[in-house]
Parts: C-alpha cells; structure tokens; sequence
C-alpha cells in the first residue's frame, strides 16, 4: 500500500473512530439560528461565527480570523503545507434561512432530530451540513497525516441574503485569498447513488412589484365598480408574464439566453430525471414549463420567472369586504448563463411600462441579481476530484447543470481569476427553504470519506 493509501485509510479510520464527537459538534453548530435577514439573530450570527473560529483554531489553523464586514462576518483560517504546493479556497456559509413557518416543522427547526436515516434541522443540509462534512474531512486528514495540498477557508454569513458584502471582502483581500481553484460544498446530489459535479449554475435577478390605487384601503360595497383594485390589476400582469407554451413575455428576456448543443443536451439526459421524478419528488400531478424542453432542460438551462410571494388586502381568517390600497408582489428570474441581471430589470420595466393600467401606478424594487456561471475550461484538482468521486461511490460521476444560484462561484471567477468544483452531499428532497429541512446521514458519511480522499 502507498503512503498517500496509507493516508487516506488511518484518516478515515480516524473519521469512524471519533465520529460521535463530530456528530455531537454539528448538533450544537445545528442549534445556533443563525438566520441572517433577521436583525433579531445578529447575536447569533456572532455565535455560528465563533463556533467555527474556535473549531478551526483547534485544529491547527493559521490565520485564523474573524472579520467584520457592514451586516455580517467573515471566517476566515488557513491551513498551509507547502508553499510550492497548490492551493484551494474552500467556500461555505454558515447562515441560513428563516424557519418559517413554524407550524410546519414536525420538531423544533433549531432542535436537531434524528428520525431513520436523516438529520432535520434548519442548515442541516444548507449549507451546515456540508460545511462540517469539510471541517470533519480536514480534522480526519490532519490528524492522520497532512493534506496533500494548502488549505484556505472563507465561510460566510449572509449568503441567504444575496452575499451583500462578499464582493467587496474579495477584493481587498486578493493576497490572502490567492489559490489555484476553489471547492464550494454548496450543492448536491442527484441520488444516494448518482455523485454530481455541478458544471454551471443559473444566476439571479429579484424584484419586489408594488401596485399603488387609493390612498387607503376603500369599502368594496361604495367605491367596487368605480376604483380599480390592485390586486386585480396584479394579478393579471403576472397571468400576462408567461404565454400559453410557458415562455416569459417580458421583452428582450430571450435575447442573450445560450442554446444547448446536441453534446450537451445527451450528457444531461443521461442523469435520468424525467417527469415521474420530478412529480414523485414534489408531489404534483403533472409538470409545468417551457414547452420543447425536458424537465432537467428546464430546471438548469433555460431561464424562469416565478412569483415567490403575494400579499394584498385582508389575509386572516373571515371575511372582510375592502378593494386594497396596494398589492405587492416578489418576483425572481433564474437567469441562464449570458444573461445580465440588469438587462432582465429593463425587460420587467419595459414590460410594466407597457401593461400596467393607468389606473393606478407602480414602483419596481430591484433587489438582488448575479450573472450565470458556467465552468467550460479545465479546473485544477478536477480530475482528482471526480477520482475520489469514483473510489468512494464506485460509479462514474454526473455532470449537470443546477438550476439553482450560487454567486459566489461568479464573484471568485470574476475578483479572483479562480474556477470552482462546485459539489455537494445534499439530495433533491432534503426541502432546503422549507420546513422539516433534512440530511440523509449515510450519504453525509460518504462525502466525508470523498473529501477525505482529496485533500489527502
């Protein structure tokens, strides 16, 4: 046996030896609600971030730092080798999304619970969860050896907030950050039994529509009939954002969008998620979408415009009988790779522009975007990392295209000049965002002894 085998064998031994006293460390990390859009959790925000700064010092970290940024800080450590050898950058985010709501969740979201094979907690899959199959990773390959190359880390705190401050902390800190490539765990599988290497990912563009009428809300019995009502009027603009074959209306929103070759269109059919997955894994009875494109097609390579949240009027129970003064809509686009943020905001104003009524007015908040990210060049550490890929789960690893948005992966190409394995131990139907989010254990396990077999 060799001495990297060696390595790699005492350092997994040394993950199943000592990995109830991981498990128990990624309970007490689970059951900090560092939710970052609440001003109420900024202390606990502070407390995930000391978690990890103590955690990496006693590891053996250098450098290791915590750095103040306008809303949330930065972890920063690092773990070097040799100078001569190369360097990753491993990315993660320690907050996470509001529990809510409250009434759904079958235990506590901050009260880690084991049921079967899975962990539910908020974060357990997003992203905690694959920050500590990392941390245990470089604490078993520490401990049984060094990794076989320089170790940065950059854990975040307001990723669940569009990354307001990441940008701006990358670019003053280019000589601390400097690396060869970056490993961002911020992504997933497929299947238990199908390892996925996420080679692009859709980008962002969020808007909060506002219909304005009457000054205050109006008795629908006097005033129905003579005053339009917002909610109305919303709700046909957004019936009006999409045609009968699911495409978006907005002008232009095409114009930049990148075709699929026949090449690419066969290596994503080969991930094998058809309509029966998708209606199992969401439990609808039939699919919806852009028309001449498959369900994988759709879900990472074409650009999409949904309605994430809707709000006029009287909302409680009972009734109450008022034409509203407003209605509010939040509307997000998931951009495909060419596609500018930007230009998509001028589609959605040119839109408004042309269809809203002048019977009341209109105010269009643009929130937050990010561009596309596609990985078409070589990546240094790739091919090791798909070889670590194939020796844990034996099978040849699928590359897709995610139909989520990772910005961070666009802002380390664009401030650091560096490409990214994006990755992950994550599934389909771990219901990040919701309620009862989850993590299929076994499946954590793996990715543990997958980084194992990298960084050694």
């Amino acid at each position: 046996m060799s001495e990297n085998h060696q390595k790699i064998s005492k350092a997994i031994q040394y993950y199943k030896e000592n990995y109830q006293n991981l498990h128990e460390e990624f309970l007490e990390l689970l059951r900090i609600p560092s939710v970052s859009t609440s001003e109420g959790h900024k202390v606990d925000i502070e407390r995930a971030a000391d978690f990890l700064v103590n955690k990496l010092s006693g590891l053996g970290f250098d450098k290791v730092s915590k750095h103040p940024t306008p809303k949330h800080p930065i972890v920063y450590g690092d773990y070097i080798v040799d100078s001569e050898k190369p360097t990753v950058l491993i990315y993660g985010h320690y907050d996470v999304q509001p529990p809510d709501p409250l009434n759904e969740w079958q235990t506590p979201p901050f009260e880690p619970a084991k049921r079967g094979e899975y962990l539910f907690a908020r974060g357990a899959s997003d992203m905690k969860g694959q920050i500590w199959a990392t941390i245990s990773a470089l604490e078993a390959i520490i401990k049984a050896g060094q990794p076989g190359l320089n170790i940065k880390l950059l854990f975040e705190g307001e990723e669940e907030i569009g990354s307001p401050s990441l940008d701006a902390f990358l670019e003053s800190h280019k000589a601390l950050l400097k690396s060869d490539f970056v490993l961002n765990p911020d992504a997933g599988m497929i299947a238990p039994h199908k390892p996925t290497i996420v080679y692009g990912l859709r980008g962002l563009a969020y808007f909060e529509l506002r219909i304005l009428g009457p000054k205050a809300d109006l008795h629908s019995g006097i005033f129905g009939g003579v005053v339009a009502n917002p909610a109305n009027v919303l709700c046909k603009l957004i019936a009006g954002m999409h045609d009968k074959e699911g495409k978006v209306t907005l002008p232009g929103f095409y114009a930049q969008v990148r075709d699929l070759d026949e090449e690419e269109r066969e290596e994503l059919s080969r991930i094998g998620l058809n309509d029966d997955f998708y209606k199992e894994m969401t439990g609808v009875p039939a699919l919806s979408g852009e028309m001449g494109y498959t369900p994988i097609e759709r879900a990472g390579a074409r650009p999409t415009l949904d309605v994430n949240g809707l709000y006029a009027g009287y909302i409680e129970k009972g009734a109450k009988t008022i034409i509203p003064a407003y209605a509010t809509a939040k509307i997000s686009s998931r951009l495909v790779p060419n596609q500018d943020p930007i230009a998509v905001k001028e589609s959605m104003k040119a839109y408004l522009e042309t269809n809203v009524p002048d019977t009341v007015t209109w105010e269009l908040e643009y929130m937050s975007g990010a561009p596309a990210y596609i990985n078409g060049e070589e990546t240094p550490g790739l091919d090791l990392f798909v070889d670590a890929l194939k020796e844990t789960w034996h099978v040849e690893p699928l590359m897709k295209l995610e139909g989520g948005s990772i910005p961070v992966a666009t802002s380390m190409k664009k401030r650091l000049g560096i490409n990214s394995i994006i990755t992950g131990f994550g599934l389909p139907g771990d219901q990040i965002h919701s309620p009862n989010e989850r993590l299929h254990l076994p499946t954590h396990r793996k990715g543990v002894e997958v980084l194992i077999r990298f960084f050694a």
